[in-house]
């Protein structure tokens, strides 16, 4: 593309991630748009997490968001619909809290870790919480390992406990969905144990118009465990989103 970007494109990060998260996407897709990173505060609402991206964005932008991400971009759109250009949603998901046996699991294994942290420091909840979070092969691999480590130990135990409040009291984003109408991109690792990829398959059914794409051999990390598969993805959802534009 010649000349400067024509579009803003908001990346949201996951639960205690950062810019950390992204470094393939924002090198990638930086000739496309005028790349932001969203920054959480101590907010602890996803409602809240959201007003703050749209008072800092231009009027019209793209938004992507990976896990927790999803959903903030998710309550961006019920916020203001008419300003999203565009979104991607990766390895996320749109229900609300489970009432019953499956939020008190939920909630259990949240507090323990966050309580690990307090204990033991935010490094060795990562540690522990890493191990689920990527491709089981991709354990061996200590510059990925450690690059999401560090981005954790890098956060403090009030930040998690204000992020899990926000994910454990997380709206219901299933009645937005048939309401997107902008260019959508739905993105999962296949071996996403946290984010199934059959969800990605329904929240796609769900967007109309919306394009998945499932990456085989990666789990929940998937900006940084396949970024060649996400750039390649994002770059087409982006030159979609900048198609659909009025000129």
């Amino acid at each position: 593309m010649v000349g400067a970007p024509s579009i803003t494109l908001i990346l949201i990060p996951g639960i205690l991630c950062d810019e950390r998260v992204w470094p393939g996407q924002r090198a990638a897709l930086a000739d496309l748009a005028d790349i932001r990173v969203a920054e959480h505060g101590m907010r602890n609402m996803l409602p809240a997490l959201a007003g703050d991206i749209l008072a800092s964005a231009p009027r019209r932008f793209a938004v992507a968001g990976h896990s927790m991400g999803g959903r903030i971009a998710l309550e961006v759109f019920r916020a203001a619909p008419e300003r999203v250009a565009g979104m991607a949603l990766l390895d996320t998901g749109h229900h609300p809290f489970p009432v019953g046996e499956a939020g008190r699991r939920e909630a259990d294994g949240r507090f323990r870790l966050l309580a690990k942290a307090r204990a033991e420091g935010m490094r060795a909840m990562a540690r522990e919480w890493v191990q689920n979070m990527v491709h089981p092969a991709r354990l061996a691999d200590a510059a990925l390992i450690e690059s999401v480590l560090d981005m954790f130990e890098s956060k403090t135990p009030e930040l998690y406990a204000a992020q899990i409040h926000a994910l454990l009291n997380r709206p219901d984003g299933g009645p937005l969905l048939s309401e997107i109408k902008c260019p959508t991109l739905v993105l999962c690792g296949h071996e996403d144990s946290w984010a199934p990829a059959p969800r990605h398959h329904d929240m796609a059914t769900r967007i109309a118009g919306s394009v998945l794409v499932d990456i085989p051999d990666c789990g929940h990390m998937s900006t940084l465990e396949r970024p060649e598969a996400v750039n390649e993805a994002m770059r087409a959802w982006l030159r979609a989103v900048i198609e659909s534009e009025p000129r």
